[in-house]
C-alpha cells in the first residue's frame, strides 16, 4: 500500500512545474515591432513582412489594419488557477491611397486602463398613453382574443 501512495506522489510532483504557464495570442514582440514602422515610407508589404496580416481589419475602411498582442499567465495556487493578463498590446495602422503607412497608434494594458466611457444613459420616451401604443395593444389584445371572453390585461 506504501508503494501506491509513494507512486501517486512521485507523479503528482513529477507532473508539477515551478515556472508559470504562460499562453501568448496574437504577434510576438509587438512593442518592439512597432517602432520599426516609418510613417509615409512603410507600405503595405513591408507591413506584411514584418507583422504579418492584421488581426482585424477596419469594418468600414479596408485600410485600417489592427494588430493585436495578448499574454496570459497562471495566478498562485491560492487563487485556483485565475488567470492575469500580462501584456495587451494593440496596433492600429491606417493606410493612405497609396499604401503608405499614414497614421499607427500602439495601445497598452496601461494606456487602455486610462481610456474613460461615459456614465450618461439614453432616456426613454416612448411613454403609454400615446395614440400609437393604445392602438396598437387594442390590436394585439383582438388577436389574442377574438370573442373578447378573457379578462383584459394592460
Amino acid at each position: 500500500m506504501k508503494k501506491i501512495y509513494l507512486i501517486i506522489i512521485f507523479i503528482l510532483v513529477t507532473n508539477c512545474s515551478i515556472e508559470k504557464v504562460s499562453k501568448h495570442h496574437g504577434i510576438y514582440h509587438l512593442e518592439n515591432k512597432h517602432q520599426k514602422l516609418i510613417l509615409s515610407k512603410t507600405n503595405k508589404n513591408d507591413i506584411i513582412s514584418l507583422l504579418g496580416p492584421p488581426s482585424t481589419t477596419g469594418t468600414f475602411d479596408n485600410d485600417l489594419w489592427i494588430y493585436v498582442e495578448m499574454e496570459k499567465s497562471n495566478t498562485s495556487l491560492f487563487t485556483l488557477g485565475n488567470k492575469k493578463i500580462i501584456k495587451n498590446n494593440v496596433l492600429i495602422l491606417e493606410i493612405d491611397d497609396k499604401g503608405l503607412l499614414a497614421k499607427k497608434d500602439f495601445l497598452n494594458i496601461d494606456k487602455m486602463n486610462d481610456i474613460k466611457f461615459t456614465e450618461v444613459t439614453t432616456s426613454n420616451i416612448y411613454k403609454k398613453n400615446t395614440f400609437v401604443y393604445e392602438f396598437l395593444s387594442s390590436m394585439r389584445q383582438r388577436l389574442n382574443d377574438p370573442l373578447g371572453k378573457r379578462k383584459k390585461i394592460d
